[in-house]
């Protein structure tokens, strides 16, 4: 989003739409962040209500892909992001794109840069559809915690499943000898679980301290 001091980019885009992730577009070549929204990253998992982690990032990808990709979008610049990329409220056949994506709970009002869409989101809330009937991790708090490595990228899942330097799968429960000095590093292969019996059954064997 909108980065400090960023200059506003004034001149009206359209083309046709290749989706990058849920909240992200290139159209007609230009990289396009919607304005006033923020969707799962593409690698994040949430949690269904039975316990079950489930890669809602990437299926918010396919279905962003389904409605959107290849169609014609106009797209209204706001300012540049930190990334270069333009800022943009996008419409397609007249539609807003940001709040269809929020009311159908595929992405979230990004609150932190604007208010636009706070009550779709709140609609989709009631009607538990999309992300929310899941438990989801605020996506700028998952970037941080993947950025960091320190915390888990959704809430309540504490078991870190790490690999040692000789590839051996061990995970670690809050408590014990080494768990607060263990980085999850997501690039290599680590995670994070929300059971003992999930990372039992992913091949990772418990710390024995």
């Amino acid at each position: 989003m909108p980065a400090p001091g960023a200059a506003l980019a004034t001149t009206a885009l359209s083309g046709p739409v290749r989706v990058v992730d849920g909240d992200t577009f290139d159209v007609g070549g230009t990289p396009v962040r919607l304005f006033g929204i923020d969707a799962p990253e593409a690698d994040q998992t949430c949690t269904t209500d039975q316990g079950q982690t489930w890669a809602c990032g990437a299926w918010v990808t396919d279905q962003v892909t389904t409605r959107y990709a290849g169609r014609v979008a106009h797209c209204a610049p706001v300012t540049r992001d930190r990334y270069d990329r333009v800022v943009a409220r996008c419409e397609v056949d007249d539609e807003d794109v940001g709040a269809a994506l929020v009311g159908d709970g595929l992405a979230f009002a990004y609150r932190r840069y604007a208010q636009d869409y706070v009550l779709a989101e709140k609609g989709a809330a009631v009607r538990n559809v999309g992300l929310h009937a899941s438990r989801v991790q605020d996506p700028s708090e998952f970037r941080r915690a993947r950025a960091a490595g320190s915390a888990p990228v959704v809430p309540g899942c504490a078991i870190k499943g790490n690999i040692s330097r000789s590839g051996v799968k061990i995970y670690h429960q809050p408590g014990q000898r080494d768990y607060d000095r263990t980085r999850i590093r997501q690039d290599n292969g680590e995670r994070w679980f929300c059971s003992a019996a999930e990372a039992q059954a992913a091949g990772w064997r418990a710390a024995r301290r």
